[in-house]
């Protein structure tokens, strides 16, 4: 009788612990906030795609698996330096890293137990590039997260979906034993690489609620990285809104609440926030893409995240021979520069009380509010005041500005035509307490 007991309430726990509802540690909370004031993140999608120079999905355009395989005994990145790039990303005011730990090529980029197409083993580089990498955000005080693909155009036991239908693989579908392989796997980063402060999964969309049910688990997943580190963040890159257990929301290649590209329909959450979106056209490193944004467009992307109380995490495409590109290395040192200057307005702020105007945008911290003005030749812009202004400068001058008030409407009037600034004009409004 005691047995039978014992094997109920066993039972009956785990039906509880399945169905309960998620609720972050402490620590948790804590990452989150500070993912929250960070604001600015570099994306970095790199692997033996990069050889190809064709961007990362080059093997779902057909490709047979077994050949495309062969390219990793030809990797050799013997320009790779991890405290470089660390360098180059943390003088940009960049607060964190998220790197490709494995795309959907199923290539891993650090030493796995689970699968010999890794970079140390299949490769003659031989080199752990997340170890490497944790390693130098470690001596440099820079948040390092990992990308990993739920998705895998190459192993024969994934429950294939939408893509990689057509890399010559014999399918034997067994999300079991697939799922084990993912959960050995992010084992493996979360106790191997030091400090992670977030996992960022995609590949969820491969399996399209309406048209192609499926159960990917996502909770138990998020339950067994929670378990391993109740501390570290978890997003997914599913378009969707948030599904239990996720710890920021993101957005791709849109700003929240925006849906120009089509994959960001989704509502807006209490969560934090992250969008991501390429330098140039692409992910992954694509030789004949070229088209970079311009240093001007990036920094108002940043400003415009963190007015939309989201943080903008910037991808960059690395080369085959492991060096950052010259043009997203140029970039970088552009949004540093500006970020030195004026990160105050950016870093640990809110969204703002004022939102996107033809003018510009507004960001919030404390008492204080900032003004960030992408058109001057706009003249007067109004803006609500609740409360009594002690001060305004402009930002990129020092120089005090006087605001026309109307008590009654509760608003405040600036006149910027006369003001001039690259790529924005920033006015600091510090209000009563």
């Amino acid at each position: 009788m005691k047995h039978f007991l014992s094997l109920a309430s066993a039972t009956l726990l785990a039906i509880l612990s399945a169905t309960a509802q998620y609720t972050p540690s402490p620590e948790n909370i804590a990452a989150r906030q500070q993912f929250s004031a960070d604001r600015f993140g570099v994306f970095i999608h790199w692997g033996t795609y990069s050889l190809f120079a064709q961007g990362e999905w080059y093997l779902n355009a057909g490709l047979n698996e077994k050949e495309y395989s062969k390219a990793a005994s030809a990797f050799y990145p013997h320009r790779f330096n991890a405290d470089e790039w660390v360098k180059a990303i943390k003088d940009a005011g960049a607060k964190y890293i998220t790197f490709t730990s494995r795309h959907h090529d199923s290539f891993s980029m650090f030493k796995t137990a689970e699968s010999n197409y890794n970079i140390v083993e299949a490769t003659p580089f031989g080199r752990d590039v997340v170890g490497e990498l944790s390693d130098a955000c470690q001596r440099q005080g820079i948040a390092l997260h990992l990308y990993y693909s739920i998705l895998d155009w190459r192993r024969c036991d994934y429950p294939i979906g939408r893509t990689g239908r057509h890399t010559g693989r014999q399918l034997r579908p067994n999300y079991d034993t697939y799922f084990g392989f993912m959960k050995n796997q992010l084992s493996e980063l979360l106790t191997n690489y030091g400090p992670i402060r977030a996992i960022w999964l995609d590949g969820y969309w491969d399996h399209d609620a309406d048209t192609i049910p499926f159960d990917w688990r996502m909770e138990e997943l998020y339950r067994h990285v929670h378990t391993l580190k109740p501390a570290c963040l978890i997003g997914n890159n599913h378009h969707i809104s948030p599904i239990e257990g996720e710890d920021f929301q993101m957005f791709e290649r849109d700003l929240p609440g925006e849906n120009t590209a089509g994959l960001s329909g989704q509502d807006v959450s209490q969560l934090p926030l992250e969008m991501c979106q390429t330098m140039n056209g692409m992910w992954g490193y694509k030789v004949a893409d070229q088209n970079y944004k311009s240093s001007g467009e990036l920094i108002r992307l940043l400003i415009r995240a963190a007015a939309k109380g989201s943080n903008l995490l910037l991808n960059i495409g690395p080369q085959p021979n492991g060096e950052l590109p010259q043009a997203a290395l140029e970039r970088l040192k552009d949004m540093g520069q500006w970020m030195r200057r004026y990160g105050e307005t950016i870093y640990g702020t809110t969204q703002g009380p004022i939102d996107e105007q033809p003018w510009g945008v507004s960001t919030a911290k404390d008492n204080v509010i900032y003004l960030h003005v992408f058109n001057p030749e706009t003249g007067d812009i109004k803006i609500p005041m609740k409360r009594r202004i002690l001060s305004a400068k402009v930002v990129n001058t020092g120089q005090a500005i006087m605001a026309r008030t109307d008590k009654k409407a509760g608003t405040a009037t600036f006149n910027v035509s006369k003001l001039d600034g690259e790529p924005d004009v920033i006015i600091k409004i510090v209000m009563k307490q």
